[in-house]
């Protein structure tokens, strides 16, 4: 029996010394790639945050477009895409920016501040803040959608904006969110100059509407155009039952306000009131 181990013993010490060592498998080249791009999204994170971030793969969903989801063959769940931390970082954004508003403003009551916070948050500064830290390159768009088109639209780059900052929330907690939004947003707005522009159409529209005894106005959205991933909304509004504007835009608040320009401008000629709506 000894001598039967020992044979066997010499036989698999020879076949291991001549069995070939294993090669290592090439490396991906797409994981070289977005190993790359994910130092280099690091990088330019901690460089916003002024510190280094918790988490990169947080803020590469921040910058993730619907139209990802949508151009998948696969079940893709929904924090793919940077929608759910828009929602959050939107009510990030609105703590921060009425925090901040409140105490420049004591004497204010919440109508005048509500006015000047959407004077603030709103699609077209967002997408200006957006562009300054020039975050409509690094977003990730889907191959059936129009890149170029989608990158640097209003909408998009003001949807990502707010995605960050729910993912800096997330990541980092609401100091670092109130210290980015200090720095990207409130330091490049004269928020006491910007306080005398009245350009918040709903609210004009209710104040309108109280002046002269009328129903608040109601907004209903009776249309959508475009794929689900670059979606147009058409929204109307009724003052006292009666259908006054249309408004049509890729955001829902955003065409609620072209609906209420639009009413201001019917309402105050027919009680001919000619004052400028804007």
């Amino acid at each position: 029996m000894e001598h039967f181990w020992q044979k066997i013993s010499r036989f698999a010490f020879q076949r291991s010394e001549s069995a070939p060592l294993p090669v290592p498998a090439p490396a991906d080249s797409s994981d070289t790639a977005r190993r790359s791009s994910c130092r280099d999204l690091e990088v330019w994170v901690s460089t916003l945050l002024k510190e280094p971030c918790r988490s990169v793969t947080i803020y590469r969903t921040a910058l993730t477009h619907r139209s990802v989801v949508h151009d998948s063959t696969e079940n893709l769940p929904a924090e793919t895409s940077n929608q759910r931390l828009e929602f959050l970082g939107d009510a990030v954004l609105d703590l921060i920016i009425s925090e901040h508003l409140y105490r420049l403003f004591p004497e204010s009551d919440e109508g005048h501040l509500s006015s000047n916070r959407a004077k603030i948050v709103n699609r077209k500064s967002l997408a200006g803040f957006a562009r300054a830290i020039d975050l409509g390159e690094k977003l990730i768009i889907g191959e059936s959608a129009d890149k170029r088109s989608i990158r640097f639209s209003e909408s998009t780059l003001a949807d990502a904006f707010e995605a960050f900052i729910g993912a800096i929330y997330l990541d980092k907690g609401l100091d670092a969110a109130r210290g980015f939004i200090a720095r990207h947003v409130i330091e490049l707005v004269d928020v006491r100059k910007l306080a005398t522009i009245e350009h918040n159409h709903k609210s004009r529209l209710i104040e309108f509407a109280q002046s002269n005894r009328m129903p608040s106005p109601v907004y209903s959205v009776v249309g959508e155009e475009g794929a689900e991933h670059a979606k147009t909304f058409i929204v109307q509004v009724s003052v006292d039952g009666r259908v006054c504007g249309t408004g049509k835009a890729s955001r829902k608040k955003d065409a609620e306000q072209a609906a209420a320009f639009e009413a201001l401008q019917t309402l105050q000629n027919s009680d001919g009131n000619r004052a400028s709506a804007t």
